[in-house]
């Protein structure tokens, strides 16, 4: 959480305690019952947590691969983030899966555009994590688009500085920086920046995809190249996995249609259109789960075209179907978490992906419906949860680690989860 999310999160309860405050009508009565609603809160965690859909795995299954790593790619939303911004999810995963030895120094590639290498698109951290004895690892890639929206931004700098700043009360000061932030992020990617930005989570595929730890660039801006032989062959036997936020779950969505496509247009030689259809050809058979924190795919549906194949699942998907040879991924897992008091988080609902998502890539939805915000109740005159917290809170909750982690619906489910989350398998 950055600073203004933590200014923002603070004003929130700055007006609780208020609140709690003047309807105690004096102070010593006013402590009391803040201090009775944060002990029972804490006391009793009643918090949400449903899980609607198929099966999934998780990460940990896959950490002991004998022919190729688990690589995890990390997308972040809205808002100023730097290099390291997902450091507590990535430790907490690594701590649920046992994975306690990593490397010393971590591997950052400065990223850019293959056609103008003068672009800056943002920076891809990796870090390698492993188990004690090394028969599990995991590769993690955090992207860092930010430095690809930050120029538009200054376009609302003015606002922040002491001219304007000053004449707001001191809690509404916080809020309008941070929706300086992180409002204009949305706008920009439908804007001319929307192609930067998927080169960015493109070129952070293809170093995901393309090399092993060991190949990859340190500290330097590259750039990656995917008709390689070394490509394919990673392609076809890593497990690929992406944990997205916000903006960045449509970031995803779109990248990931965009990579097929894409990578037909650029083959220059009889070899290179051979690793092409090879690549093209391996990622079809891909299965990759998409957890997507906050999400947002409903809301920033809005306005958008229609892709250009809706509505055809059973064409492109089932063995056997008129497309099938045709589709991007034999399956993409969609895990949608969102806090039902997340202003700006959805739940997907039924058909959403048939109506408004490419059907070549195979989507298969489970949504997790959860709390990631306490919900308090102020002195019985309602319940209310920090709607920022319910935002931002994912990369410290137990139960959306677990899950990440180990899945839901079999063998390896945490102990957390089936004690803690309600599971609801639909089927057709």
């Amino acid at each position: 959480m950055d600073t203004n999310e933590r200014a923002c999160g603070i004003a929130f309860r700055i007006v609780i305690l208020f609140s709690l405050l003047v309807l105690g009508g004096c102070a010593s009565f006013g402590k009391g019952v803040a201090e009775a609603v944060m002990d029972n809160q804490t006391k009793n965690d009643t918090r949400l947590c449903e899980v609607r859909g198929t099966p999934f795995a998780g990460i940990e299954p896959y950490l002991s691969n004998s022919r190729g790593k688990m690589k995890v790619l990390m997308v972040h939303g809205v808002g100023h983030h730097i290099p390291g911004y997902s450091a507590q999810l990535m430790e907490k995963l690594a701590q649920e899966m046992g994975l306690t030895v990593q490397s010393r120094r971590d591997r950052e590639i400065h990223l850019t555009d293959p056609t103008d290498t003068e672009k800056d698109l943002g920076v891809l951290r990796v870090h390698r994590l492993l188990s004690e004895g090394g028969d599990a690892e995991m590769l993690f890639y955090e992207l860092t688009w930010s430095p690809i929206t930050e120029p538009d931004k200054k376009v609302l700098s003015y606002d922040n500085s002491g001219k304007y700043s000053f004449r707001r009360a001191e809690i509404n000061d916080m809020m309008k920086r941070f929706s300086n932030d992180t409002g204009p992020d949305p706008m920009i990617y439908l804007g001319n920046k929307r192609e930067d930005i998927l080169t960015s989570f493109r070129q952070s595929f293809c170093w995901m995809v393309s090399r092993d730890w060991e190949d990859l660039p340190r500290g330097r801006r590259a750039v990656c190249d995917l008709l390689m032989d070394e490509t394919v062959e990673h392609l076809a036997n890593d497990r690929l996995a992406v944990i997205s936020h916000s903006l960045g779950s449509r970031i995803t969505i779109d990248a990931m249609q965009s990579i097929a496509g894409h990578i037909g247009t650029v083959a220059t030689s009889k070899r290179a259109r051979s690793i092409e259809f090879r690549f093209i050809e391996a990622f079809r058979a891909k299965k990759i789960p998409l957890f997507m924190l906050s999400n947002q795919l409903p809301l920033l549906q809005l306005g958008r075209e229609l892709p250009e194949v809706t509505g055809q699942e059973a064409a492109y998907c089932t063995p056997g179907g008129a497309h099938y040879s045709e589709r991007t991924l034999t399956k993409t897992e969609l895990i949608a978490f969102s806090d039902p008091n997340d202003l700006l988080s959805y739940a997907i609902p039924e058909n959403f992906a048939s109506d408004y998502l490419d059907s070549r890539l195979c989507i298969e939805v489970t949504n997790v419906i959860i709390n990631v915000a306490d919900v308090m109740d102020i002195f019985g005159i309602g319940k209310v949860a920090n709607p920022l917290t319910a935002h931002v809170g994912y990369d410290s909750d137990d139960r959306v680690i677990a899950l990440i982690a180990k899945g839901i619906g079999n063998a390896h489910t945490a102990p957390l989860i089936e004690q803690r989350c309600t599971w609801t398998r639909l089927i057709d």
